[in-house]
C-alpha cells in the first residue's frame, strides 16, 4: 500500500483525536513509566500520552515513514520506530500499550490481542479503539461501487465483535472494560465525507486504480453518498462513526 498522507489525515485532526482522548480518559493509572503507542500515525495520539505522563518513556510505532516524520517533528522528546506493529517487540514489559485506530488493519485478533497482552507487565494495560463502521453507508458503498465496476474486494476484514473481544481478552488473563460509542461528525459536504475516508478506509480501494478508474469510482461513490446522507436543516451532514473501545488490565 502507498505511504500515508499526514496532511490528508490531519484535515480532520479534532475528529480523529477525540476518540483517542476518550480512550485515554478511561485509564485511571497515573504512575506509568513505559508506554508504547502502536500505530502512532502523525503523533496526535502520542501527544496526548505525553501530556498525561510527561516523565514516561514513550515510544511510537508505525510503518509509515511520512507519518513518523511528522510525529518526530512535533514530539522530539519521544522515540519513534518504523515497524510493523505485528512484529514489534519491546525491550521490557510495558505499563501501557495504547492503540488508537490501528489494530483494525491487522488480521486475526484471536492471536493479536493475546500477543499484545503478553507484552504487558502484571497490572499493565492494553487500551485500544477501532472503527466499527463496516456496515455504515460509507463502507457499504465502497464495496458496492467496487462490485458494480468490476474491481476486486480489497477493504479491511471484519473484526471480532464486542462479545468475542471480551472473551479473547478475559481468556488472555485480563480484567476488561469494553464499550461502543457512535460519534456524529459534522461534514460540510458529501465531498468532505470522501476527504475523510480517503485518508483511511478508502485507501485500499483506490490504490491499484489508474487515474481514469479512480475518477470513475469516486464519481459513482459521491453519487451514492448523496443518496444515503441527507442534508441537515443548516445544509451540513452528520456522519455517524461507531467505534469499539477496550481497556484490558493484565491480572496477576
Amino acid at each position: 500500500m502507498a505511504d500515508w498522507d499526514p496532511s490528508l489525515y490531519l484535515q480532520f485532526e479534532n475528529e480523529r483525536t477525540r476518540p483517542a482522548a476518550d480512550l485515554l480518559a478511561r485509564i485511571r493509572d497515573n504512575d506509568l513509566n513505559h508506554i508504547v503507542d502502536l500505530g502512532c500515525g502523525p503523533g496526535n495520539s502520542t501527544a496526548l500520552l505525553r501530556q498525561r505522563w510527561p516523565t514516561a518513556q514513550i515510544t511510537g510505532v508505525d510503518n509509515s515513514p511520512s507519518m513518523l516524520e511528522e510525529a518526530r517533528k512535533n514530539l522530539p522528546d519521544c522515540q519513534f520506530i518504523e515497524a510493523d506493529i505485528r512484529f514489534f517487540r519491546p525491550t521490557q514489559p510495558l505499563d501501557l500499550i495504547y492503540a488508537n485506530a490501528s489494530l483494525q488493519w491487522i488480521p486475526d485478533h484471536y492471536q493479536l490481542l493475546p500477543h499484545l497482552v503478553s507484552q504487558l507487565r502484571i497490572n499493565g494495560i492494553l487500551a485500544a479503539q477501532v472503527p466499527d463502521n463496516l456496515e455504515e453507508p460509507t463502507h457499504v458503498l465502497m464495496r458496492e461501487v467496487a462490485d458494480e465496476q468490476g474491481y476486486p474486494a480489497r477493504g479491511r476484514d471484519p473484526l471480532p465483535g464486542v462479545y468475542a473481544c471480551f472473551d479473547i481478552l478475559t481468556e488472555a488473563g485480563c480484567e476488561v472494560d469494553i464499550w461502543r460509542t457512535t460519534y456524529y461528525h459534522t461534514m460540510t459536504s458529501h465531498q468532505a465525507i470522501i476527504d475523510w475516508v480517503s485518508a483511511t478506509g478508502l485507501r485500499p480501494w483506490l490504490e491499484d486504480l489508474n487515474e481514469n478508474e479512480r475518477r470513475r469510482y469516486l464519481a459513482r461513490y459521491l453519487e451514492l453518498l448523496t443518496q444515503q446522507y441527507p442534508l441537515q436543516e443548516n445544509g451540513e451532514i452528520l456522519l455517524a462513526f461507531p467505534r469499539l473501545f477496550m481497556v484490558a488490565r493484565r491480572l496477576p
